[in-house]
């Protein structure tokens, strides 16, 4: 890659900053973010960040007005999106940046390892879907 350039001032998660979906590195002559299918790996991982943020607000909210126990579905929901949507958002950097991804010119290896670690920290997804799907099929199955 030719004159790559990421900001070191902010992190790629913080709310406004376009990180490293956007990153400002030319390749081939051309902006790399221009190239093949990068403007709908940037756009749907835009997408799915705001979702995750939406989601995990959603839950503080309900935590805050009406308990934990009350919003153990929207907890567990975070607990699977967002670690989810940060790894592909890793994954189509990883993706776009081509074999440099996955070297140590980057950070996404790192990171990539880092969130799939991460994932695990507090607990399976597949614990976390089940208590979803019970705590769903709760609402209308009588007992």
């Amino acid at each position: 890659m030719i004159n790559s350039k990421v900001s070191s001032k902010s992190s790629w998660l913080s709310p406004g900053n376009p990180g490293i979906i956007s990153a400002v590195i030319i390749a081939f002559g051309k902006n790399l973010a221009r190239l093949g299918a990068n403007f709908d790996y940037i756009a749907e991982s835009r997408i799915e960040l705001n979702a995750a943020r939406f989601l995990t607000l959603d839950a503080a909210v309900k935590m805050d007005t009406v308990g934990n126990k009350i919003a153990a579905s929207e907890i567990a929901q975070i607990k699977v999106y967002a670690p989810n949507v940060a790894l592909k958002v890793i994954d189509r950097a990883i993706q776009i940046h081509g074999g440099e991804g996955v070297s140590q010119l980057t950070p996404l290896a790192s990171m990539y390892a880092h969130m799939r670690t991460l994932r695990l920290a507090d607990g399976p997804d597949e614990v976390h879907r089940r208590a979803v799907a019970r705590l769903e099929l709760g609402k209308y199955i009588v007992r």
